[in-house]
C-alpha cells in the first residue's frame, strides 16, 4: 500500500515465494486539519502510504442496483476501538477534503507512489472519478480519535482491472492507504490501522472472504504494514506501472493473525 494507483499484472494462486527486501520498517502517520472538527496534529504533513489505488474501468459488465451496495454502504460502517484510540472512515466529500488530500498528495515520499502530485485539480479528478462511478471504490478520509490522518480507498477487486492478473474471487475488497504526516510514523500506527480496517471489512462485508493489497514491491514500509497488520504475501505480479507484492487478509484466519 502505498499511495499507488492500481496497476494490474501477474497473476498465481495463494504462494509465497517472494524474497521480500531487508528492512520492513513498520508505517506510522498522522495530521490533522480543523474541516472535520477535530484536533489539529503536527501540520507539516508527509506521507507514507499504503497502497494506492485509482479509478479504473471495470473489468467486466455489471449492474448495479444502488449506489452504494457493491461495497455495503462504507458510510455505516461505524467505528473501531484501537489501542491508538478511536478511528473511523468518513467518505470522502470534495468541498471539505480536497485541499488536505490534495496537500498529502504533494508530499515528495506520497508523491512517488501515488502519482498524483501537482495542482489541486489533479487530486480532484482522481477522487471525482471514484465519487461519480458506480461505488466500486469508495475513498475516505481516515479519522483517528477526531483528527483527520490518513487518507483510505475501498474497493471492489474483483470488479477492477486487478482482477485480470491475479485469481479473484468474488467479492474480494482491496484496500489503498495513504497515512499524511510525521508525527505518528514509525511507531506501528500504519500497521494497526490496517488491521483496523480488514476487521470492518470482513465484518461487515460478509460475502467477503479476502481482503486484497497491492503495494509496490520497492515500498518496503508498506509491505512491512500490511505484514503487521495479518496479511500474508501471495505472490509478486507484474502491473501496467509496477511490480507489485500481492497481499491477502483471510477471513478464515482472522482471528489468528
Amino acid at each position: 500500500m502505498s499511495g499507488e494507483r492500481p496497476r494490474a499484472g501477474g497473476h498465481s494462486e495463494d504462494t509465497l515465494d517472494l524474497r521480500l527486501p531487508d528492512g520492513l520498517i513498520a508505517l506510522a502517520t498522522a495530521d490533522a486539519l480543523d474541516g472535520h472538527g477535530a484536533r489539529r496534529r503536527d501540520e507539516d504533513t508527509t506521507q507514507s502510504s499504503v497502497s494506492v489505488a485509482a479509478t479504473v474501468e471495470p473489468s467486466r459488465p455489471f449492474v448495479v442496483p444502488r449506489h452504494d451496495d457493491l461495497l455495503d454502504r462504507v458510510a455505516e460502517w461505524g467505528p473501531a476501538d484501537t489501542p491508538a484510540g478511536v478511528f473511523r472512515l468518513v467518505p470522502v466529500r470534495l468541498e471539505r477534503d480536497l485541499p488536505l488530500i490534495s496537500r498529502w498528495m504533494n508530499d515528495p515520499a506520497a508523491a512517488a507512489f501515488w502519482e498524483l502530485s501537482g495542482p489541486q485539480d489533479v487530486t480532484e479528478g482522481h477522487l471525482r472519478a471514484q465519487l461519480a462511478g458506480d461505488g466500486r471504490s469508495v475513498p475516505c478520509i481516515g479519522v483517528l480519535d477526531g483528527a483527520p490522518m490518513s487518507y483510505w480507498e475501498i474497493y471492489r477487486a474483483d470488479l477492477d482491472p486487478l482482477a485480470r492478473h491475479y485469481p479473484a474471487r468474488p467479492h474480494d475488497t482491496g484496500i489503498h492507504l495513504l497515512v499524511g504526516g510525521v508525527a505518528d510514523r514509525g511507531h506501528g500506527l500504519g500497521g494497526l490501522l490496517l488491521r483496523a480496517v480488514a476487521d470492518l471489512v470482513l465484518a461487515q462485508r460478509p460475502s467477503c472472504a479476502r481482503v486484497i493489497a497491492e503495494p509496490d514491491i520497492r515500498n518496503t514500509p508498506s509491505i512491512a504494514a500490511f505484514l503487521t497488520a495479518g496479511f500474508r504475501f501471495s505472490a509478486e505480479v507484474d502491473l501496467p506501472a509496477k511490480r507489485a507484492a500481492l497481499m491477502v487478509r483471510d477471513r478464515a484466519v482472522r482471528h489468528l493473525a
